[in-house]
Order: structure tokens, then C-alpha cells, then sequence
């Protein structure tokens, strides 16, 4: 079986795992789940491309995120973050992301790390000195990039909010917690069950299980 080659300078990204509540305690900082693609950033000199998980190549599809992504004063950097269109309200909407034409000059990623920056790989730095560096960067450089907030409060609280607010979820990550590939307890998504990802799950879950009978 041959393996997969990966393009050069994409990192395979941290996934967090699932939980029925987030977790306790003042050792985690939580962020809003926004409902979208998962999407690697990488600007390298002039040149920048935006790397789905499995490292597919999707830079045309997203020419504002792009166009923020060049407007970055650095040499090079790898932000991880999430794709999506958002309502009036703001709210990220898978359908609205997925629907028409697959190329989306609206879309904007909300970006929630930062790998490398200039040369120097940000991950084996404590998240918050990750997310701090990640905030300098990006500021209010483009619509088409935004930060992600992180709250070091009540998890229960926050997410209990996003759910009122019709969120996906949020995910909470721990204090202190380097950056490492794959899947992680560092890491930990709590879903709204009555968010439309978690029906759109559900259906694709019942769909491979129907169709392997």
C-alpha cells in the first residue's frame, strides 16, 4: 500500500477528543467550535497556499483568506484554523460554506494557532505563548482572517453560552500543552447537541453504517 506524500511544509494537525463536558478546573482555556473546514494556513515569502487536514491543496477556493494571508508582515507562518462562512449574526453556517459554488470569496478562517512564524516552530511553546504570538499577528490585518478568542474561565459556563448562541461547541485546551500531531487529551471538543453538525454526523454515521451491510 503506497503512502501518502504530504506537500512540503504541511504539518499534520492536532485533533482534540470528544467529551460529554468540558473539563474542570482553571488548568484550561476554552474556544468557541466553529462550524467549517479544518484548514492549515502556510505563507512562505510571496507565496501562500491554505492545506485541508489531508494536506489537499484549496488555496483557490478562498480568495479573501488568501489575500489576508499575504498581507501578513512576515517571512513565512503556519496558522491552524477553521473556514467558514458566517450569517448576518455572524454565526458560522456549515450549509452556507457547502452550497453553490465551491469557490467562497465570503469565507473567512478563524485562526486558533500559530506553528511556525518566521523560521522559528512555534510548537513545542506553551499554548497560551502560541495563541499570544498568534494575536500580534494577525490583529485586524484583513477581513478574510480572524482570531479566534480563548476564555480562562468556567468551561461549563461558556459552554452552556455557545450553545444559546446555536455554536457547535467549543473546544478547551489545556494550559501550558505543546503542540503535537494526532489526536490528543490535551485537547477536548464538547459538541451543542442541537447544533446542525451533530445531526449532519449522526446522518453520516447512519450512511456508512447502512451501506457496509
Amino acid at each position: 500500500m503506497l503512502s501518502r506524500v504530504f506537500p512540503a511544509g504541511f504539518i499534520e494537525p492536532c485533533q482534540p477528543i470528544g467529551a460529554p463536558k468540558p473539563p474542570l478546573g482553571s488548568g484550561w482555556i476554552h474556544e468557541i467550535k466553529h462550524d467549517g473546514f479544518r484548514m492549515m494556513a502556510l505563507r512562505h515569502g510571496v507565496g501562500g497556499r491554505l492545506l485541508t487536514r489531508n494536506g489537499n491543496n484549496w488555496t483557490e477556493l478562498y480568495p479573501s483568506v488568501v489575500a489576508a494571508l499575504y498581507a501578513l508582515k512576515v517571512k513565512s507562518c503556519l496558522i491552524d484554523g477553521e473556514i467558514t462562512v458566517c450569517d448576518e449574526k455572524g454565526l458560522a453556517v456549515f450549509d452556507l460554506l457547502r452550497r453553490g459554488s465551491r469557490i467562497k470569496p465570503e469565507a473567512v478562517l478563524f485562526a486558533f494557532d500559530l506553528l511556525e512564524l518566521d523560521g522559528e516552530d512555534l510548537r513545542p511553546m506553551p499554548i497560551e505563548v502560541r495563541k499570544h504570538q498568534l494575536e500580534q499577528l494577525v490583529g485586524n490585518v484583513a477581513p478574510g482572517l480572524r482570531l479566534s478568542e480563548h476564555l480562562h474561565s468556567d468551561g461549563m459556563e461558556i459552554f452552556e453560552h455557545a450553545c444559546k448562541l446555536g455554536c457547535e461547541g467549543i473546544v478547551s485546551k489545556r494550559v501550558g500543552s505543546r503542540y503535537v500531531s494526532g489526536r490528543t487529551s490535551q485537547w477536548v471538543k464538547v459538541k451543542n447537541p442541537a447544533a446542525p453538525a451533530v445531526k449532519r454526523e449522526a446522518e453520516e454515521d447512519w450512511g456508512k453504517k447502512r451501506w457496509r451491510r
